[in-house]
């Protein structure tokens, strides 16, 4: 090894070595170097060497016997300048290195970093260049990381403060739990009071351990199986503290591919415990209730139905009639539907709606029934209530069992006693006939929105009969008459 170092020292210390020819020369310079200049002392280029093996330079010939300067930034001259006068007074003698911006063709720049030697003639220069494209790209991509990284960080530390701001204002109490480990992550101050200690303390411990009588993975399922319910279901628990009853309302949810759990625990007094509580008593009243309780669609199609409707309709199970329009099982079918839905999707609700409902085998019964229109969960329906009344029929008087007229005004009534003792019976009782005549096509008519063909099927008139009695009773506009002519 010892004689390999010497040989190579003897080899490259001998005066006359390396022998190198002029094309070995060229070639060793053109591959060492990405660019390389041979200027004299002004600053002539006198010959230009471009590095095949990286082409995105460009050809430079029609630099050759041209200032350099005319192919370099303003910012550069100075540098440039600074070598070319050294070189002519002779004070240079170690290598220098200079960075430099050139131009081309008036849009087109590049850095070049060159290293300055003399050569045999006093008056050239060889000037041996790097390409620092690569490098200054690559600090532009760093820079553009670490400015991302920045940002990334103050966008991250803005949550991170307006989730500590949310989590102390909000004044339920408030535990982020993780779902693997079964450990409080995160709670507020709310929670903290709730569970009767310091948040530092509870911060990292089982959240299981702060109930009494719970084992961790039965709990923390429970939790996730009642965030998974879509009646929102709540878990009951004892504070281990305290000994003070709550409820845990769990929402489950993952972030970067972790499930957590965020449980909103409050008091078992509380007004939503009691919601809780009427929602249920809702629920037994819906299942057991005398009145028939029907739940549809925006379109009237039946999603469920209680016992009491299965009853009056004579059907064998739910199956049977959900899924199916609400109108089949009416007298006037789509008719009854359409006047019940417009008028509660108008003002909210309709009440006392009488007609007659059909069951599964034909049979036919009087009916109320009451809208009420729904909106929940950005989803639209109804409810109703339909009541038996056939048994009321014999007791009720014939004007109640009409769907529709209120009772007969005060003045029209008067009108009629006007007539006593002026006009026969016979002429007084066809004037009170055409007074409760006109009220039931007037209801009739506002109750389908104006819609003849339905408000003469309500009224079970022809639609011509309907046109003659509206002309009767003036109750046609001018724009109506000429659409019905």
């Amino acid at each position: 090894m010892d004689r390999m170092n010497s040989r190579g020292s003897d080899f490259w210390d001998q005066p006359s070595a390396p022998t190198i020819g002029p094309e070995q020369f060229n070639e060793i310079v053109t591959t060492a170097a990405d660019l390389a200049l041979v200027l004299d002392t002004g600053g002539t280029v006198k010959s230009v060497i471009v590095n095949p093996l990286n082409p995105t330079i460009g050809r430079l010939d029609h630099w050759k016997d041209r200032d350099i300067r005319d192919f370099m930034a303003e910012d550069s001259l100075s540098k440039l300048e600074a070598q070319l006068d050294a070189h002519r007074h002779g004070k240079k003698t170690a290598v220098d290195a200079i960075e430099v911006n050139h131009f081309d063709n008036a849009n087109w720049e590049f850095p070049i970093r060159y290293t300055v030697h003399k050569t045999s003639n006093p008056d050239i220069i060889l000037m041996l260049g790097r390409d620092l494209r690569p490098i200054a790209e690559l600090q532009h991509r760093l820079v553009k990381a670490q400015l991302a990284l920045e940002k990334d960080y103050e966008t991250h530390r803005d949550y991170e403060t307006r989730y500590r701001v949310i989590m102390e204002a909000v004044r339920d109490a408030m535990v982020l739990v993780d779902v693997s480990s079964g450990r409080i992550v995160d709670l507020n101050s709310a929670a903290a009071r709730m569970l009767g200690t310091e948040t530092e303390a509870l911060t990292g411990s089982a959240f299981t351990q702060e109930f009494e009588g719970r084992r961790r993975g039965e709990f923390i399922e429970s939790l996730v199986h009642a965030a998974s319910d879509e009646a929102g279901s709540s878990v009951m628990a004892k504070t281990r503290r305290g000994k003070l009853d709550v409820v845990l309302h769990p929402i489950v949810f993952r972030a970067a591919g972790d499930k957590s759990l965020l449980c909103r625990v409050e008091s078992a007094k509380t007004v939503e415990t009691v919601a809780v509580e009427l929602s249920k008593t809702l629920a037994q009243l819906y299942r057991e209730g005398p009145d028939a309780i029907v739940i549809t669609d925006a379109h009237g199609t039946i999603r469920s139905a209680n016992d009491a409707f299965l009853n009056l309709t004579d059907s064998g199970s739910l199956t049977d009639v959900k899924g199916k329009s609400l109108g089949e099982f009416l007298s006037r079918g789509s008719v009854d539907l359409k006047v019940l839905t417009d008028n509660a999707a108008r003002s909210g609700k309709m009440r006392m709606y009488a007609t007659r409902l059909e069951g599964a085998y034909g049979s036919q019964l009087s009916v109320e029934l009451s809208a009420t229109h729904l909106s929940t969960a950005g989803q639209s329906g109804f409810a109703f209530v339909i009541r038996d009344t056939s048994r009321m029929e014999v007791v009720r008087e014939p004007s109640a069992a009409l769907p529709g007229p209120g009772p007969v005004s005060d003045d029209a009534m008067r009108n009629v006693m006007d007539l006593v003792g002026s006009a026969p019976l016979k002429d007084i009782v066809a004037a009170t006939t055409d007074v409760v005549e006109k009220m039931c096509i007037e209801t009739a008519v506002e109750l389908t929105d104006n819609n003849r063909v339905a408000a003469a099927e309500m009224l079970g008139l022809s639609r011509q009969s309907l046109y003659v009695k509206l002309r009767k009773y003036g109750l046609l506009s001018k724009s109506d008459r000429s659409a019905a002519d």
